[in-house]
């Protein structure tokens, strides 16, 4: 039984409270069951030193998990001195995302910076701040071009994340830490609205997968995907 009593195919109960931090140019909390998210968009009229005179602007993210988003305390980063391989890996993941579904030209001299901070993990902190920074992303877009700041909506179409894994032997959409700590295998996938693939992290933990074992994860995934994008779609409309 899953927690929650949830269906193989069912996602976690998925909580959104756009514009929860009035200085970020875009903002929500998002929740994905216990894990919780907060991600600001933060417009800034410069670039990157290596883009400047390419008329084009930036999107990049920063990613980090507070003190007490676990059960055992996180040390902050920044009082280690260094960043964690992880918080480096998942934040170039979540940048490269973005700009996937973003046409930087439409954004010259523009750099579109989005924060991401973990309040509270129980799996799936990735895929989560990927859903809430698109959403952060959306909203300050619009504020920007409410402000005359941005002259055109440069998002090519929505995208969404979501993570599948083989516990003993049934495939599970959307896990948490204690069903990831037990797959076989285990996925995130990152695909656009069209369904296209944009990333997908598979790892084999304990055996390898077939290729009918992967369609039948992305089978899974694909449906997962299609319901935040609802979500996704309706609240940053309603905004």
């Amino acid at each position: 039984m899953r927690n929650f009593n949830r269906k193989y195919n069912e996602l976690r109960k998925i909580n959104i409270i756009k514009d929860f931090n009035e200085f970020s140019d875009g903002s929500c909390l998002i929740s994905f069951g216990r894990t919780k998210v907060l991600c600001n968009a933060t417009i800034e009229s410069s670039v990157p030193a290596w883009l400047k005179g390419q008329n084009k602007g930036w999107v990049t993210a920063e990613y980090s998990m507070l003190p007490g988003s676990t059960n055992v305390r996180n040390q902050r980063e920044s009082q280690l001195g260094k960043r964690s391989g992880r918080s480096i890996e998942i934040e170039r993941l979540i940048g490269r995302s973005l700009r996937s579904i973003t046409n930087l030209e439409k954004i010259p001299g523009i750099q579109i910076i989005l924060d991401c901070d973990v309040l509270q993990a129980d799996g799936g902190t990735r895929t989560t701040s990927i859903n809430g920074a698109f959403i952060a992303l959306s909203l300050a877009i619009k504020k920007g071009i409410k402000n005359k700041i941005i002259c055109k909506n440069p998002i090519k179409q929505k995208i969404a994340a979501i993570s599948c894994g083989l516990v003993k032997k049934r495939f599970l959409l959307d896990l948490d830490f204690k069903e990831d700590q037990n797959t076989i295998a285990d996925a995130n996938f990152i695909l656009s609205e069209r369904k296209e693939i944009i990333e997908i992290q598979l790892s084999g933990e304990k055996r390898p997968l077939s290729k009918s074992e992967f369609e039948t994860m992305f089978d899974l995934a694909e449906k997962g995907i299609t319901q935040i994008i609802d979500l996704q779609t309706k609240l940053i409309h309603d905004s």
